[in-house]
């Protein structure tokens, strides 16, 4: 989840926080079908977060119980709403969670954080036309508000509106965001589109940002074997591996460089990975396909 939180009446995030925002995966998104011939490889949008000021371990039922004692000692505070609702976001209770953050709304109207999160719920419960109406209700209110326009790009992406995507994404970028996932998926736009040298540029800013995260390394891979550089998508790959080793992608984006370089038993092992991780990852079932393997 990439909740925000709130420490203050107004729910104004602090530069720390805005910085804290993560790759990390969390969320299923939409993978991109990138046109880098062979396998058809997919760099998927499993790029989410929390930034919120409390720990990574927001989603427990301690957390959310501590968090609940702070709202009874503090009920008319909308932001203790906002981040305990950040937290049952994380625990996937999202009923909760839109229940926290319809009552911080109520408390404060113009607390655009809570509406950007109570989006993100709703986008996770696939209801994509109700989290739009919060990410502009939250850029109406603050227009500088770089993560609603993150957010309603990737509603847009996702939609195939890679215009009003882009768009978004670069707005955030334009208002000097420091938040890995404008450039991430702006880079995956460029990658669409075919313009891979661009892609190349972003993917290497959101691992700038966050250099542990191994979506941002699949992408630049993805766009590298598009240009013919086939030595630094391997590099790519396998640090993607050796950052989160349950990735079928990157398994089986190692295996697509494997192929290309003739290397058939190896790329096979590589697919027969990818698929033990996800069956169903269709770039793997064709890429053993085309080595003669089985899945």
């Amino acid at each position: 989840m990439e909740m925000t939180g709130g420490t203050t009446g107004a729910g104004i995030v602090s530069r720390t926080a805005r910085q804290s925002r993560s790759l990390r995966a969390g969320l299923a998104g939409a993978a991109l079908v990138a046109a880098v011939g062979l396998a058809g490889c997919q760099t998927a949008g499993v790029d989410s977060s929390l930034a919120t000021t409390i720990d990574a371990d927001q989603g427990s039922s301690q957390n959310i119980a501590s968090l609940t004692e702070v709202i009874r000692a503090n009920p008319n505070d909308p932001s203790g709403y906002n981040v305990r609702g950040s937290a049952f976001g994380r625990a996937g209770r999202y009923q909760d969670a839109l229940r926290d953050f319809d009552r911080a709304i109520e408390l404060n109207p113009r607390f655009f954080e809570a509406y950007a999160n109570r989006a993100l719920i709703y986008r996770s419960m696939g209801d994509p036309g109700r989290a739009a109406e919060d990410y502009n209700r939250a850029i109406k209110i603050n227009p500088r508000y770089d993560t609603a326009y993150i957010g309603r790009g990737e509603l847009y992406r996702r939609a195939g509106r890679t215009t009003e995507a882009f768009n978004d994404f670069q707005k955030a970028i334009e208002l000097d965001t420091t938040d890995p996932r404008a450039f991430f998926r702006r880079g995956l736009v460029y990658q669409s589109r075919g313009q891979h040298d661009f892609a190349i540029d972003d993917f290497s800013t959101a691992i700038s940002l966050q250099p542990n995260a191994p979506e941002p390394y699949n992408g630049r891979g993805l766009s590298y074997v598009a240009t013919g550089q086939l030595d630094n998508a391997f590099d790519d790959f396998n640090y993607a591996i050796r950052l989160d080793d349950g990735i079928a992608e990157s398994w089986a984006n190692q295996g697509l460089v494997y192929e290309k370089r003739g290397e058939t038993a190896k790329a096979r092992k590589s697919y027969l990975r990818a698929l033990q991780l996800d069956g169903k990852y269709e770039p793997a079932r064709t890429g053993l396909a085309r080595v003669g393997g089985k899945g």
